[in-house]
């Protein structure tokens, strides 16, 4: 599930930077790109945009674990403090005099 809730949040991106476009420019880059707001393709990337900003409610009302925060952030630092205690090869046979 978390990799289409990623999706979806990129998506939801998109949908919001053709919105600013729209505001600040009266650009809408989604139909520039695909052939005008009519068409088949540019409807279909309306249409994805929309549903994921309905996945995207769910990570918005989705209860945040302290459980899982602390998991995401130990496994974001990588941490290995594991270290081996071995015996020390005798390199002393080896020592030129």
């Amino acid at each position: 599930m978390r990799t289409l809730q990623k999706i979806a949040l990129a998506l939801v991106i998109i949908g919001a930077i053709n919105w600013g476009l729209i505001g600040f420019f009266r650009f809408d880059l989604v139909a520039a790109i695909f052939g005008g707001q009519g068409s088949f393709l540019a409807r279909v990337v309306y249409g994805l945009v929309g549903l994921s900003g309905l996945v995207c409610l769910s990570i918005l009302f989705s209860p945040i674990r302290q459980e899982d925060h602390k998991k995401e952030q130990l496994n974001n630092r990588n941490l290995k403090y594991a270290t081996e205690f071995g015996e020390e090869n005798d390199l002393s046979e080896y020592k030129k005099d």
